[in-house]
Order: structure tokens, then C-alpha cells, then sequence
């Protein structure tokens, strides 16, 4: 059974063909980097332009390199939610439209539960399938959130972020010291130069959901050690090398960062994912997983993944490949077959939900 699945949740247009929910016959991304990163972030009315200049030739670009026709799909998938309105609403009225014309059954698939299949599907093509119970932490720059799933399909939340997802204090730190957007990469390459014990940074208690994060208080401890230094030659040169080179290198980078700054970056990053990796050994023993699934597109940082190793027997750790990471719409596609399994299609009301909640 093969799914044409379409993604457009953010600022990337992305469309894939999936065989039989594990393996990837196709998978086309269009980035939006260079239209937002002028601005600091994704801005929403823009992005919907993008996407509606990119959804036609990267759906086309899907089926080409899967060496397929609209009529050869057995379905088309969408996300429906969470996201940006104005993005969603391009990839949903498109992915109607196609199928409307080919006659295949329409399913909409929740962004969230997408980016823990990509996990799922790559362990499904590697002939080792995920074990349950298990543990998903779905962390990016628009979402940070703890699920129990029991079974394929079946998610319980156990924690959110109250403020800032981990990609978002990411990129806003990185913004607020001069680094561009995105900068949870330039963090991520940088924070090996320095300290990640040179700077502490107080960790929130949570009342009521203990298992809830926050970041928010993290961000306002740099905002602080940047306004108590003076800084501005310092940012100014790193806006100036953005400016110059779209996209600096970890050489260029450490031209115009001093050691304070590296350490600064070091221990923030350090900060974060401490207080990921302690909500999920907390979540592990707590339910008992066998498994422990991290996705999104903060799996691609190197401090985590150093960190996020098995520290009970009998626990395995999965991350999906960097391109599985971010936003992709193999991942959509994956979600999708459980449910082209069990029938369950949508049909021309789908409708383009920014808050769709998992569980």
C-alpha cells in the first residue's frame, strides 16, 4: 500500500511516497530558511506564499522520484494539525483536490504523532520494530511534549512545555546574542568550544504536573548576562557576519565569539537538555517503557543525543535519521498507514486545526 502524504505545517513544503508505512520511496523538501532568516523567524503570511509556490512542483517531484502516478497511490495524507493556520490550509486544500481527482481515500494526520512515526517507521524497514510500552519526547522549535504510547496509535500526554518549546529558547537565544535564525544548529556546533558547567542556570519546579517543562526562565537568565555585559561590538560583528555569509561556518563563528560567550552557549545547552533527560528517566520508570523514542527536530542536537543513552536494562533509545528529524512528509505518510489500515479517512470537511491536540 503506498501513501502520497503532504506536509506544510510551518515554513517547509514537504511530500513524500511511503510503501507500506516503512519505506521511504520518495521524500522532497522545500526550505524556507532564506525567505525568514532576515527576519529572525518564520513569518506566517509569507511562509503560506511559499508554500504556495512550492506544493505543486514538490508534490510532482514526490511521485517522480518514486517513479509513480497520482493513480498509482492507494491514498493521499495530510497534515491537518497542529501548525501555522495559513500553512496548513495550502497543503489540506491541495491534498483535497488530488484526492478528489484521483478518486484515492483522503486521511489527515496530526503533525505530533508524525514525527514520533518517523522514529517508528525507520525501526519498522530496519526489521526492529519498536517495543511498547514506550516513551515519546517530541522536541522542536514549535512543540516539547512527553507521551506514554501504549500501542501503535495509542498516546497518553504525561508532560508539555508552558512557555517555550526547546527549539523555539533555542533560536531566541541564539537571535538575542546575534547568531541569525535558526540558530539551535549554531548552538549545537558551538557549545563543544566552551564550558558547559561555566554558567548555572536555576531550574524551574513545577507546580501541579511535575513532568511539565519550562524554558522560558532559562531564556530570561541570558537575556540577563546579556544585558549586565557590554556586548554590542560583539553581536554587531556576528549580524555582520550573517549579513556577509548566509551561512557561517563553526570557524567563522569562533572568529567573532569570545570564550565567555562559548561557555555562555555551552551551558545553556548543557541546561536544556538536563531538564529534558531528567523528565524522561522520571517518565521511564514511571510506566515502565521499553523503549524511548526522541523526535523532532532538536534530535538532531549532538548534546542530546550524547546524553539521551539507556540508563535502565532492557531500554532502547531511537533516534530518526537528521532528514527524519525535521519536518518531512515520509513521517506523515507513516502515520498515515495505521489508519488507511483501520479505514479511517476523512473526507472534504477536513479542516485546518493550529491547536490539534494528540491526547
Amino acid at each position: 500500500m503506498r501513501i502520497l502524504a503532504i506536509e506544510s505545517s510551518c515554513d517547509e513544503t514537504a511530500a513524500a511516497v511511503v510503501e507500506d508505512g516503512q519505506h521511504v520511496l520518495s521524500s522532497v523538501v522545500a526550505s524556507q530558511l532564506d525567505t525568514h532568516g532576515k527576519y529572525g523567524g518564520v513569518v506566517p503570511e509569507l511562509a503560506s506564499r511559499e508554500h504556495l509556490r512550492a506544493i505543486v512542483p514538490v508534490v510532482r517531484e514526490a511521485l517522480s522520484r518514486a517513479g509513480m502516478t497520482l493513480g498509482e497511490v492507494d491514498a493521499i495524507a495530510v497534515t491537518q494539525g497542529p501548525g501555522l493556520v495559513g500553512s496548513l490550509l495550502v497543503g489540506i486544500t491541495y491534498a483535497k483536490g488530488l484526492s478528489f481527482a484521483s478518486g484515492r481515500p483522503l486521511i489527515g494526520v496530526n503533525h505530533i504523532e508524525g514525527h514520533i512515526h518517523a522514529v517508528v517507521m525507520e525501526a519498522l524497514d530496519a526489521g526492529e520494530p519498536v517495543e511498547y510500552p514506550a516513551l515519546a519526547l517530541v522536541v522542536s522549535g514549535g512543540h516539547t511534549h512527553l507521551f506514554e504510547v501504549k500501542r501503535e496509535s495509542e498516546y497518553r500526554l504525561l508532560g508539555k512545555t508552558r512557555d517555550d518549546a526547546a527549539g523555539e529558547a533555542f533560536d531566541k537565544v541564539a537571535k538575542l546574542l546575534g547568531f541569525g535564525y535558526p540558530g539551535g544548529p549554531v548552538i549545537d556546533a558551538l557549545a563543544p568550544h566552551g564550558n558547559p558547567k561555566a554558567v548555572r542556570f536555576t531550574v524551574a519546579k513545577m507546580k501541579g504536573n511535575t513532568t511539565d517543562l519550562s524554558f522560558s526562565g532559562m531564556k530570561t537568565a541570558v537575556l540577563r548576562w546579556f544585558e549586565a555585559r557590554d556586548m554590542a561590538d560583539e553581536v554587531a560583528l556576528r549580524k555582520q557576519l550573517v549579513r556577509e555569509t548566509p551561512r557561517p561556518t563553526v570557524e567563522q563563528w569562533l572568529t567573532v565569539t569570545p570564550k565567555t560567550t562559548l561557555d555562555l552557549l555551552a551551558s545553556f545547552q548543557y541546561a536544556v537538555v538536563e531538564e529534558l533527560m531528567r523528565r524522561i528517566v522520571s517518565c521511564v520508570e514511571e510506566i515502565g517503557a521499553r523503549t524511548v523514542i526522541v523526535s523532532g527536530g532538536v534530535a538532531c542536537n549532538r548534546g542530546l543525543r550524547a546524553e539521551a543513552v539507556p540508563r535502565r536494562a532492557g531500554v532502547r533509545v531511537l533516534f530518526p535519521t537528521p532528514g527524519l528529524s525535521t519536518d518531512n512528509a515520509a513521517m506523515i505518510a507513516a502515520a498515515a498507514f495505521p489508519k488507511l489500515a483501520r479505514g479511517e479517512f476523512a473526507d472534504m470537511t477536513l479542516a485546518a486545526k493550529a491547536s490539534l491536540p494528540l491526547a
